[in-house]
């Protein structure tokens, strides 16, 4: 049984995740700070971000795995800066803490395209990201690369709505890296990466987060 720490547990990913990590025989705990209180589970710790973000005691990072999820948009964060404040910044600096914290298995929902060399901001932030926490030098670290992620999210995200229905329509004829991820496989695939992940680095990319058809 296993201590297993998420971050970004409201988000459409993150939180799917979480309802796995809480239902799994192999997690006694999970540790999910947020802004918002979650609803209360018996295995689940939820300390308020801003207050943890506050402390730097290491015990508030010690965990056995740990899945980030976080992430924004540009539309959302307002400007570039904002964004890569969240995406980049934010990101990596909870990553370190919870190096620090003894954290062994570390999984991190990237995108499809993620190059530190990109053109693109969004792909750039990404890709500069994985490689920064690969650096941080975590026993067993899992990237998985999803494209579109299906699902309903609490926000409205007028072009993802768009694309989505345009790449379900098409999915049937298009390669597996280029269909819809499905948001479902996507939270079982970190969960099973932070509590089973062999040592070294491992890939998971959108061909294996597809929709299956």
């Amino acid at each position: 049984m296993s201590t297993l720490f998420i971050l970004g547990s409201t988000g459409l990913v993150g939180g799917q995740a979480l309802a796995l990590a809480l239902s799994s025989k192999r997690i006694s705990c999970v540790i999910a700070p947020t802004r918002r209180a979650l609803s209360p589970h018996v295995r689940l710790v939820n300390p308020r971000m801003d207050s943890i973000l506050d402390s730097n005691d290491p015990e508030n990072w010690r965990a056995d795995g740990a899945i980030c999820a976080l992430g924004t948009t540009l539309k959302k964060a307002g400007s570039a800066s904002a964004f890569r404040t969240v995406d980049h910044d934010l990101v990596l600096g909870l990553a370190a803490r919870l190096k620090q914290g003894g954290v062994q298995r570390f999984v991190l929902l990237s995108s499809l395209g993620a190059d530190p060399h990109a053109r693109f901001l969004y792909p750039r932030t990404k890709g500069e990201v994985e490689q920064e926490i690969e650096r941080l030098g975590f026993l067993s670290f899992t990237i998985l690369r999803p494209g579109f992620l299906d699902g309903q999210r609490t926000e409205k995200r007028a072009m993802e709505d768009v694309m989505g229905r345009l790449l379900r329509f098409a999915s049937p004829i298009l390669p597996r890296s280029a269909r819809l991820s499905s948001s479902s496989l996507v939270a079982e695939r970190l969960v099973e990466a932070a509590t089973l992940a062999p040592e070294g680095k491992h890939v998971i990319p959108s061909a294996a987060l597809s929709e299956r058809w």
